[in-house]
């Protein structure tokens, strides 16, 4: 039967789960830490680790599919259907494979959240400080209207 197939494939998404997992919370600490140095190398391994999910995600379609056949199932059935329809011990290893991937998706979610918060934060203060340099600093005034404060003389480190 094609569940043992469809169960190999679910536990190396797993693993690529956690590792994508591993690699998002890598590339938070170097944003959250300031080196950026190392954040595009951080980026790359998890773009990679991406990559290799995509191949695995249609590895598993396919076998998904060869399975959902020996089920009497449609094409494309859903993970849930597969474990319904799944004899013992297949339906509960596939309800805990869902499960997993609900838990660790969750996790993932938070996580680049996260990350893109500090992104955009760094973001902003490097604008800022930029902005900073010219002939003024653009802001706001009391009513939201767009306004530009003049500068006074400004010391600048050169170590910066």
């Amino acid at each position: 039967m094609g569940l043992e197939a469809v169960s190999r494939i679910l536990w190396k998404e797993r693993e690529l789960l956690e590792l994508l997992l591993f690699k998002l919370e890598e590339e938070q600490l170097v944003l959250a830490s300031g080196r950026t140095r190392w954040l595009a190398h951080a980026t790359r391994e998890v773009e990679a680790v991406l990559e290799e999910i995509r191949r695995m995600e249609l590895l598993r379609s396919v076998e998904v599919d060869a399975a959902a056949a020996d089920l009497n199932l449609a094409p494309g059935a859903s993970l849930g259907a597969l474990a319904d329809a799944a004899p013992a011990p297949w339906d509960e290893l596939l309800r805990s494979h869902r499960q997993s991937f609900l838990s660790l998706t969750g996790e993932i979610h938070s996580v680049a959240e996260s990350n893109r918060e500090l992104l955009s934060a760094g973001q902003r203060a490097t604008r800022e400080t930029l902005l900073s340099l010219g002939d003024g600093i653009e802001t706001y005034t009391p009513t939201g209207a767009a306004a530009t404060v003049a500068q006074s003389r400004r010391i600048v480190d050169e170590a910066v």
